[in-house]
């Protein structure tokens, strides 16, 4: 196969050395602007179109016990592994001495457990080398799972969420895994991500106008640190509209987002899939959030909706993106009802707010909800009240 090999000297030095010189001329050039803020290590690493390596080296690898290193690790974060990979230790009963056959099973899983903890060595002796030069934070990014597919059929064994743990032990100089998400079900794949400390980053996405909403989601629901479409510059008309719209929005909350990410204050709002109907229902702070989503109709065929939630008091919230309906009921003793004491349309001007509309009557359904329309971006700032 046309591939380099990870079990090879000679590549990862060939490759670590040029990655130290490239990460020397970068500290050279860049350390006192700092306008390179990370390093991608390598782009969507993996095993394609076998489940693994089949040199001879690598045979006699895969036959020998798995290495101490990786089993240390994994009995050190023993109950905080990912629980789909510790489902496959725990197939074979946690052995702690064997074969890769022996301890992770055979066929295709096994030789992607194999192959990832090799790819993930390879990747952190490049990685080692590129920091000794300039430790900027860096990363790498995986090509994602089409359903059904096994490994061999994608790039399998590069930094997935399934083998998140493998990647953590075998490549420590790493500092997050990123996704590459090019498929429709975003909410998941983010979830999957941000899990056991692994930060969201997401360098490139599928690009379309729904990049609008999910960077929106990503942001208040994982408190993703960046979300890249793919090819930002050679975007179409429609894309380049809506992102520059939800974009605007961002700048205008960036430190609102600041001031309340990690805090357990903030949630994405955002369809699961096209046959979602019914509300998403969500608890901040005092109260349970129930969002409708604008759906496509057979005349409107793109309708966007989703968007972000920020609860900036215990009676008070800050909603932004489009298509969206929230109603408000009370968590708590007694479940009073729950009034709309305010409804603001408005802007953020260095951080502070600045109210535009009022809403009231239709705008807010006689006062039974808040409404951010389909076709436009906005901000809403809305104040509740209880009553009996």
């Amino acid at each position: 196969m046309e591939i380099l090999s990870p079990f090879s000297k000679e590549n990862v030095e060939a490759d670590a050395r040029a990655f130290a010189a490239f990460m020397r001329h970068v500290r050279e050039v860049d350390a006192n602007d700092y306008t390179v803020i990370m390093v991608q290590v390598e782009n969507e690493i993996g095993m394609i179109p076998d489940s693994r390596d089949r040199s001879s080296f690598a045979n006699e690898l895969f036959n020998q016990p798995v290495p101490a290193d990786l089993m240390n690790y994994l009995q050190q974060h023993k109950d905080q592994l990912i629980p789909e990979f510790r489902d496959v230790w725990a197939a074979n009963k946690f052995k702690t001495r064997g074969t890769w056959e022996e301890i992770f099973g055979e066929g295709p899983g096994a030789d992607e457990i194999f192959m990832a903890w090799y790819f993930a060595r390879y990747v952190n002796r490049v990685t080692e080398l590129g920091k000794a030069q300039y430790p900027l934070p860096m990363f790498v990014n995986a090509a994602l799972i089409r359903p059904g597919y096994q490994p061999g059929q994608y790039p399998s064994a590069g930094p997935l969420p399934h083998l998140m743990d493998v990647w953590r032990g075998g490549a420590p100089a790493i500092d997050f895994l990123s996704p590459d998400i090019y498929f429709q079900n975003f909410a998941e794949w983010t979830r999957r991500f941000h899990r056991s400390g692994n930060p969201l980053f997401i360098p490139e996405a599928m690009p379309g106008p729904f990049d609008s909403v999910n960077a929106l989601y990503a942001i208040g629901q994982h408190d993703a640190i960046g979300f890249s479409p793919f090819s930002i510059d050679s975007l179409d008309a429609e894309t380049s509209s809506a992102l520059t719209e939800s974009y605007d929005l961002l700048t205008q909350l960036t430190p609102l987002v600041l001031a309340h990410q990690g805090k357990g204050v903030m949630a994405g709002l955002l369809p699961e899939g096209a046959e979602q109907r019914l509300p998403q229902q969500l608890r901040l702070r005092n109260y349970f959030l129930n969002v409708s989503f604008d759906r496509p109709t057979s005349q409107n065929t793109s309708v966007l909706s989703g968007g972000l939630v920020i609860a900036i008091g215990p009676d008070e919230y800050v909603f932004a993106g489009t298509g969206l309906t929230v109603t408000f009921e009370a968590a708590g003793s007694g479940d009073p009802l729950v009034g709309l004491l305010s409804v603001e349309e408005g802007k953020y001007v260095n951080g502070q707010w600045l109210a535009g509309r009022r809403l009231n009557g239709d705008q807010t359904h006689q006062g039974r909800h808040l409404r951010l329309v389909p076709g436009k971006f906005g901000i809403q700032r809305v104040k509740l009240y209880r009553y009996r």
